[in-house]
């Protein structure tokens, strides 16, 4: 039985969607999900549908839910990163600034200006979540949904003690 950390549970869709596809999956069936997210009102409506989904579907999985980061991660054996680092408001930003100076991105998430600005929000986080990871929970492994990808999977290599893999669901 798995302890897997969900980091950013408020996202609706990734964590929904990666919850799902962990209770669909064999051998993980039986994990313990901790849900975790800054705020209240997302992460208890997260928990609530996938309480649902579990008793309707009389599926062995724990959902646990907090808002304690150190708390969620103590012992895991996964680590799911999906955070926004500024939410969607500095989201906007990374692609209207560019756009003010003539640079027109298609996402602005991961290449160009825009993902220059997140990964210089979102690189130290995940730093600061590895320096959490190698006290708490040193043999698990950082799963990482956050963009920009390229960028945040070279910085995450660089990470002393915690093995971590980028992926895009």
């Amino acid at each position: 039985m798995a302890r897997i950390a969900m980091i950013g549970a408020g996202s609706l869709v990734f964590c929904k969607t990666l919850s799902m596809d962990i209770m669909a999956t064999e051998g993980l069936a039986d994990s313990t999900l901790v849900l975790m997210n800054h705020t209240e009102p997302k992460l208890r409506k997260m928990e609530g549908v996938l309480k649902d989904v579990v008793k309707e579907n009389k599926l062995p999985t724990k959902i646990e839910a907090t808002t304690d980061f150190r708390k969620a991660i103590d012992g895991a054996d996964y680590v799911i990163v999906m955070i926004q680092v500024g939410g969607v408001e500095a989201f906007g930003h990374d692609y209207l600034i560019p756009l003010k100076y003539g640079v027109d991105q298609c996402i602005a998430d991961s290449l160009g200006p825009g993902g220059v600005f997140r990964g210089l929000r979102s690189i130290p986080v995940l730093m600061d979540i590895t320096r959490e990871m190698s006290e708490l929970c040193p043999d698990a492994l950082l799963l990482n949904y956050v963009n920009p990808m390229g960028m945040n999977g070279y910085a995450l290599g660089h990470a002393r003690g915690i093995q971590s893999i980028g992926l895009c669901h």
